[in-house]
């Protein structure tokens, strides 16, 4: 990274992702941790996947485990490594 805007475009870029990534693992949460829980009324005990409900082995053992590596992928293929230092654009004449 050679000027100071691309490595805050890259940054950005990097920042988006990461949102992203954080966004999707809500809605992964929500949606396997609510849509899989057995309604309220329903008294009767839920089947049990390795002796946990579907919801908790969805939202809280398989979600973080597959998050972890798509983050893991995210950090080895989109980010970049690039120094700190400051560096001041030249102007082009």
């Amino acid at each position: 990274m050679k000027t100071l805007s691309a490595r805050y475009r890259q940054a950005h870029k990097e920042a988006k992702w990461a949102l992203g990534l954080a966004l999707a693992y809500f809605v992964w949460w929500y949606c396997t941790a609510y849509g899989f829980a057995p309604a309220s009324t329903d008294t009767t005990m839920p089947p049990l996947y390795w002796g946990f409900p579907l919801w908790f082995l969805l939202a809280c053992i398989i979600g973080p485990v597959i998050f972890t590596l798509l983050c893991a992928l995210m950090v080895k293929f989109l980010y970049r490594d690039m120094p700190l230092d400051a560096e001041q654009e030249t102007p082009h004449e």
